[in-house]
């Protein structure tokens, strides 16, 4: 544990004495996610999905992959989330003949819903999904540390992630859905942090009132810490992340100063005063 994570004060739950909930990012926060799984993930994916699309398993990837950079560019400046079933109809379309925009034009996804039907998109979801819960380690602390905070508090996943079926059937592999009042995922939502609405749904999922009563802890100070800040909520900053991480971030916000900074989700107990118990000192 680095300097930075020992200067926490041990009593620090002090400064948030009314806190009733804590939110958590899902990837790089909850769980790390370095770049050699998530290639992964996209590879069994492919391999099995690419008869139903009718192509070879390498052209498959190649093809998710243009489509994933597109909404990237287009999507997510205008705080929509990248989602997973947009980009399956997508690529299914590419893949059976229908022409693709070019690199800077814009899919009329209301007509592909005529020509792709939604059986062949949920097949791509469903085996998205099954390798992305077969890929991903647990790691093995988290578990304990949500079940000692959540005899404290009222807990919440709150993510900006793609496919929301993908974060429920991890929670659910791990066990850790069950600590949790709330997931709230920018795929069901229709906004990506740090726009307010991913927040305000959070905020009366959890029935606290937005504000000072909820610490967010995320790993990116642009959708996490601005995002929450802006809500009127505490922030947590979780420093460490693999430097190869393939998950995107928003812009840098050099304003947005966390209330608590450190080095990983394992740090938040200390940084929140809490014993071993999982309760707040006297």
């Amino acid at each position: 544990m680095s300097e930075v994570s020992r200067s926490v004060p041990r009593r620090s739950v002090e400064r948030f004495p009314d806190l009733e909930a804590v939110s958590f990012d899902f990837g790089n926060t909850l769980v790390p996610f370095p770049g050699g799984p998530m290639g992964e993930v996209l590879a069994m994916t492919a391999s099995r999905c690419a008869e139903l699309a009718g192509s070879s398993a390498a052209e498959f990837a190649r093809v998710w992959g243009v489509e994933r950079m597109r909404q990237f560019e287009q999507d997510v400046p205008e705080g929509r989330e990248a989602d997973m079933d947009v980009r399956a109809r997508r690529v299914l379309a590419t893949l059976r003949g229908i022409a693709a925009p070019d690199a800077s034009g814009r899919w009329d996804d209301a007509a592909l819903k005529t020509l792709v039907v939604e059986p062949d998109v949920d097949l791509v979801l469903q085996a998205y999904a099954d390798a992305f819960v077969a890929v991903t380690p647990v790691p093995p602390l988290v578990g304990p540390m949500l079940e000692r905070m959540a005899r404290r508090y009222r807990l919440a996943v709150v993510s900006n992630w793609p496919l929301t079926l993908s974060v429920e059937r991890f929670l659910e592999r791990a066990r850790w859905r069950r600590y949790l009042t709330a997931v709230v995922v920018s795929h069901r939502v229709g906004a990506i942090k740090p726009r307010p609405l991913i927040f305000e749904i959070a905020a009366r999922e959890l029935a606290v009132a937005s504000g000072p009563r909820i610490i967010h802890v995320g790993d990116d100070t642009g959708a996490d810490v601005a995002g929450a800040q802006a809500m009127g909520w505490r922030t947590a900053w979780v420093r460490e992340k693999p430097v190869d991480s393939p998950l995107p971030v928003a812009m840098p916000a050099p304003e947005a100063i966390p209330d608590v900074t450190i080095d990983t989700i394992l740090d938040l107990e200390r940084a929140l005063g809490m014993d071993e118990a999982g309760a707040a000192p006297d």
